[in-house]
């Protein structure tokens, strides 16, 4: 994943769209300083935060994410073979989640689903608007939800609102693999 890249789709599609920073602050919540600094960086910024800015511009996420300037066609039906999967937001980073994009062909979606690997170090909670459903396919995970702790091993599942900082990390020393879907409500 070339982070520079996802920097500067999001500033094509900002400008392309004829958004402001200022104005883009004001629909993500960010501050034109920090938005700012990441259009200017080489670096892109938590995937949490890419999902705010996608909504913001109405865009999906994966738009951000893609090597590729071209837009998508959206099309009815969205299959993605197992080879086909899109890694998105591990960069390169060691307390980082690696997803895999499981849609990124279909446009418009209200879910994103994603297999997400986790390792063992504490992360910093994230949150963002919509609700997630996870499911532990392999290992174990320490799931922070607000101020508490959960424990998760393979087939349990859970749903929640993404809106409280939430954050999960694997038990037992090895990786924990799961199926994610976030869901934003606010389609446009």
């Amino acid at each position: 994943m070339d982070e520079q890249n996802i920097v500067k789709n999001i500033k094509n599609i900002r400008q392309a769209q004829k958004i402001s920073l200022e104005r883009l602050a004001k629909l993500t919540g960010l501050t034109k300083g920090y938005l700012s600094k990441i259009e200017n960086s080489r670096k892109a910024p938590p995937f949490s935060t890419l999902i705010r800015i996608a909504y913001a511009l109405n865009t999906d996420v994966n738009l951000l994410l893609s090597s590729n300037s071209d837009i998508p066609e959206d099309v009815p039906l969205c299959i993605i073979r197992k080879n086909e999967r899109k890694e998105v937001a591990s960069r390169g980073n060691p307390q980082a989640y690696h997803y895999e994009a499981l849609a990124y062909k279909k446009l418009g979606k209200n879910m994103e689903p994603y297999i997400i690997e986790s390792d063992s170090l504490e992360k910093d909670p994230v949150s963002h608007e919509g609700e997630e459903f996870i499911y532990v396919l392999e290992g174990r995970q320490e799931f922070t939800f607000g101020d508490k702790k959960y424990i998760l091993s393979e087939g349990d599942s859970m749903y929640f609102d993404s809106i409280v900082p939430h954050s999960a990390r694997s038990l037992g020393g090895k990786k924990s693999k799961a199926l994610a879907i976030m869901y934003s409500y606010k389609r446009k």
